[in-house]
Protein backbone atom coordinates (compact mmCIF):
# COMPACT_ATOMS: atom_id res chain seq x y z
CA UNK A 1 0.00 0.00 0.00
CA UNK A 2 1.45 3.36 -0.98
CA UNK A 3 0.53 6.70 0.40
CA UNK A 4 0.09 9.73 -1.79
CA UNK A 5 0.92 13.25 -0.84
CA UNK A 6 -1.73 15.82 -1.35
CA UNK A 7 -0.82 18.19 -4.18
CA UNK A 8 -3.59 20.69 -3.71
CA UNK A 9 -3.89 22.88 -0.65
CA UNK A 10 -6.23 21.73 2.13
CA UNK A 11 -9.71 23.15 2.27
CA UNK A 12 -9.93 26.59 3.82
CA UNK A 13 -11.53 26.21 7.22
CA UNK A 14 -11.87 29.25 9.40
CA UNK A 15 -11.43 28.54 13.08
CA UNK A 16 -13.80 30.14 15.60
CA UNK A 17 -10.86 32.18 16.90
CA UNK A 18 -9.97 33.47 13.44
CA UNK A 19 -13.62 34.34 12.87
CA UNK A 20 -13.69 36.28 16.15
CA UNK A 21 -10.50 38.15 15.20
CA UNK A 22 -11.65 39.08 11.70
CA UNK A 23 -15.06 40.12 13.03
CA UNK A 24 -13.39 42.41 15.59
CA UNK A 25 -11.17 43.94 12.90
CA UNK A 26 -14.16 44.50 10.65
CA UNK A 27 -16.22 46.01 13.49
CA UNK A 28 -13.47 48.52 14.24
CA UNK A 29 -12.89 49.40 10.57
CA UNK A 30 -9.28 48.16 10.49
CA UNK A 31 -7.59 48.86 7.15
CA UNK A 32 -5.60 46.53 4.89
CA UNK A 33 -6.26 43.33 6.82
CA UNK A 34 -4.02 40.43 5.74
CA UNK A 35 -4.37 36.89 7.06
CA UNK A 36 -1.21 34.83 6.52
CA UNK A 37 -1.00 31.07 6.94
CA UNK A 38 2.47 30.49 8.43
CA UNK A 39 2.13 26.82 9.40
CA UNK A 40 4.99 25.77 7.14
CA UNK A 41 7.26 28.57 8.35
CA UNK A 42 7.05 28.32 12.14
CA UNK A 43 5.75 26.03 14.87
CA UNK A 44 5.01 28.85 17.28
CA UNK A 45 1.68 29.90 15.73
CA UNK A 46 -0.45 28.94 12.73
CA UNK A 47 -1.84 32.23 11.51
CA UNK A 48 -0.63 35.80 11.48
CA UNK A 49 -3.10 38.64 11.04
CA UNK A 50 -1.77 42.08 10.12
CA UNK A 51 -4.01 45.15 10.12
CA UNK A 52 -3.64 48.93 10.13
CA UNK A 53 -5.31 51.67 12.12
CA UNK A 54 -5.60 55.37 11.29
CA UNK A 55 -4.15 56.73 14.55
CA UNK A 56 -2.50 55.45 17.72
CA UNK A 57 -5.88 55.60 19.50
CA UNK A 58 -7.49 53.63 16.66
CA UNK A 59 -4.71 50.99 16.81
CA UNK A 60 -5.20 50.55 20.56
CA UNK A 61 -9.00 50.35 20.18
CA UNK A 62 -8.72 47.71 17.46
CA UNK A 63 -6.42 45.59 19.63
CA UNK A 64 -8.73 45.94 22.63
CA UNK A 65 -11.71 44.82 20.53
CA UNK A 66 -9.75 41.79 19.28
CA UNK A 67 -9.05 40.79 22.89
CA UNK A 68 -12.71 41.33 23.87
CA UNK A 69 -14.03 39.24 20.96
CA UNK A 70 -11.49 36.47 21.62
CA UNK A 71 -12.50 36.30 25.28
CA UNK A 72 -16.19 36.29 24.34
CA UNK A 73 -15.52 33.35 22.00
CA UNK A 74 -13.84 31.45 24.84
CA UNK A 75 -10.18 32.05 23.95
CA UNK A 76 -7.81 33.53 26.48
CA UNK A 77 -5.09 35.81 25.07
CA UNK A 78 -1.56 35.05 26.24
CA UNK A 79 -0.59 38.70 26.19
CA UNK A 80 -0.64 42.11 24.57
CA UNK A 81 2.40 44.25 23.80
CA UNK A 82 2.71 47.86 22.68
CA UNK A 83 -0.67 49.11 23.85
CA UNK A 84 0.89 52.03 25.72
CA UNK A 85 2.46 53.64 22.64
CA UNK A 86 -0.19 52.53 20.17
CA UNK A 87 2.00 52.56 17.06
CA UNK A 88 2.21 48.76 16.91
CA UNK A 89 0.14 46.50 19.16
CA UNK A 90 0.72 42.76 19.18
CA UNK A 91 -1.96 40.41 20.52
CA UNK A 92 -0.87 36.81 21.17
CA UNK A 93 -3.82 34.43 20.94
CA UNK A 94 -1.73 31.21 20.95
CA UNK A 95 -2.58 29.93 17.45
CA UNK A 96 -3.08 33.39 15.98
CA UNK A 97 -0.74 36.35 16.29
CA UNK A 98 -2.40 39.70 15.58
CA UNK A 99 -0.36 42.79 14.63
CA UNK A 100 -2.19 46.11 14.52
CA UNK A 101 -0.01 48.97 13.29
CA UNK A 102 0.04 52.48 12.00
CA UNK A 103 0.54 52.46 8.20
CA UNK A 104 4.03 54.03 8.37
CA UNK A 105 5.17 51.44 10.94
CA UNK A 106 3.70 48.63 8.87
CA UNK A 107 5.48 49.84 5.76
CA UNK A 108 8.79 50.25 7.62
CA UNK A 109 8.89 46.73 9.11
CA UNK A 110 7.29 44.94 6.14
CA UNK A 111 6.03 41.86 8.00
CA UNK A 112 4.12 40.70 4.92
CA UNK A 113 7.37 40.47 2.96
CA UNK A 114 9.07 38.57 5.79
CA UNK A 115 6.35 36.00 6.35
CA UNK A 116 4.73 35.74 2.93
CA UNK A 117 7.88 34.99 0.91
CA UNK A 118 8.28 38.52 -0.45
CA UNK A 119 10.00 39.44 -3.68
CA UNK A 120 13.49 38.08 -4.21
CA UNK A 121 16.41 40.46 -4.58
CA UNK A 122 17.34 41.33 -8.11
CA UNK A 123 20.19 39.20 -9.44
CA UNK A 124 21.38 42.13 -11.60
CA UNK A 125 22.43 44.26 -8.59
CA UNK A 126 25.09 41.84 -7.30
CA UNK A 127 27.38 41.84 -10.39
CA UNK A 128 27.32 45.64 -10.56
CA UNK A 129 28.84 45.82 -7.09
CA UNK A 130 31.54 43.28 -7.93
CA UNK A 131 32.38 45.12 -11.21
CA UNK A 132 32.88 48.36 -9.29
CA UNK A 133 35.16 46.60 -6.82
CA UNK A 134 37.19 45.07 -9.65
CA UNK A 135 37.72 48.49 -11.24
CA UNK A 136 38.92 49.97 -7.93
CA UNK A 137 41.33 47.13 -7.20
CA UNK A 138 42.76 46.93 -10.74
CA UNK A 139 44.04 50.52 -10.65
Amino acid sequence: MTTRTRLRPPEERVSPLQLAVTTALDDMKAANVRVLDVRGLTDIFDTMVIASGNSDRHVRSIAERVVEKAKAAGFRPLGTEGARDGEWVLVDLQDILVHVMLPRVREFYGLERLWDGGPALSAVAAPAVSDARRRRTSR
